[in-house]
């Protein structure tokens, strides 16, 4: 079994900033991850990654992936990481689903993050059937159809944004009184003639027998309502990929893993970088410089246990 300076495990803007300066420090490393891309490339318009204006998730993804190609970094996808233990002599050893082991000297965890559900009625049971928590990926599906918008965020502003551009309708439904995300993709969306934005609407259940027909929802008064829809799109927020840590690493209530200003986590050796720690804004710009940090400070690490 070949051992590693450093796995990395993650495969987006964390895990490229890493991989990018990991090989330019001629360490043996590798990067595992169950897919390439994560949540950046569900993400819809990007215009705030600098160099990069005027683009969205999947074309960054792309830049991401030819930046690891220049360097001949091929991550290894298609790994499901299910723990990572620290042996008794400072190694680490990463199982993957399917029995298969990876050792190294010191690890990065940038796994990022997985949607958060509503928890709603037949919300699972319809998932992929009219339900989605991906706008770019399955928004092209419904051309001229009827759609709803859960969220108050950025996420859900831009789903709202792009999905005026292909249904003929779409509703935003937010629960709270006023938007969070940022003044200019709010204006943006409220110049979109076929939007309807609900505010103060709890959503309640979905509807469809086989397939999404209605959205159920409680408005400001407490009184039920019913919209009917084509596809739902839930963007109300992320959980962190934090599951394959080991049980003593620290993580907040959310199940962020801690880091220090350095990327360190309470396990010499182990590091987090990106929108798995509990660094408190969600940026893909902060999970690439995470990524950066956590490389460096792993060099730190490694160039110690060699003295």
């Amino acid at each position: 079994m070949e051992r590693y300076d450093l796995i990395i495990i993650g495969g987006s803007a964390a895990a490229t900033a890493a991989a990018i300066y990991a090989v330019r420090r001629n360490l043996n490393f590798k990067i595992i991850s169950k897919d390439f891309g994560g949540e950046v490339a569900t993400s819809g318009e990007v215009d705030n990654y600098p160099g990069v204006p005027d683009t969205n998730g999947l074309e960054l993804v792309d830049k991401f992936k030819k930046h690891l190609d220049d360097y001949g970094i091929e991550p290894e996808t298609g790994v499901e990481v299910e723990k990572i233990n620290k042996l008794e002599d400072g190694i680490f050893s990463i199982i993957a689903k399917g029995g298969k082991e990876y050792i190294a000297k010191a690890v990065i965890i940038a796994t990022g993050v997985h949607p958060r559900e509503l928890n709603i009625l037949r919300e699972k049971e319809l998932r992929h059937k009219g339900v989605s928590y991906c706008t770019v990926c399955d928004g092209p599906l419904f051309p001229g159809k009827t759609v709803a918008i859960i969220g108050g965020g950025n996420s859900a502003l831009e789903a709202g944004i792009m999905m005026a551009d292909i249904a003929s309708k779409v509703y935003v439904i937010n629960k709270n009184a006023i938007f969070k995300g940022d003044q200019i993709l709010i204006d943006n969306l409220s110049k979109k003639k076929n939007v309807e934005i609900i505010y103060n609407a709890m959503t309640a259940e979905i509807i469809g027998d086989g397939f999404v027909s209605e959205l159920k929802y409680k408005d400001k008064s407490g009184v039920e309502q019913k919209l009917k829809v084509d596809g739902i799109f839930i963007h109300i927020g992320m959980l962190p990929n934090s599951g394959i840590a080991p049980e003593s690493v620290e993580k907040t209530k959310a199940g962020e893993i801690v880091v220090s200003k350095n990327c360190e986590t309470n396990i010499p050796g182990l590091f987090a970088a990106g929108d798995v720690t509990d660094i408190p804004f969600k940026q893909i710009i902060i999970a690439a410089g995470q990524g950066t940090c956590a490389l460096l400070q792993a060099v730190n690490y490694l160039n110690r246990l060699k003295q």
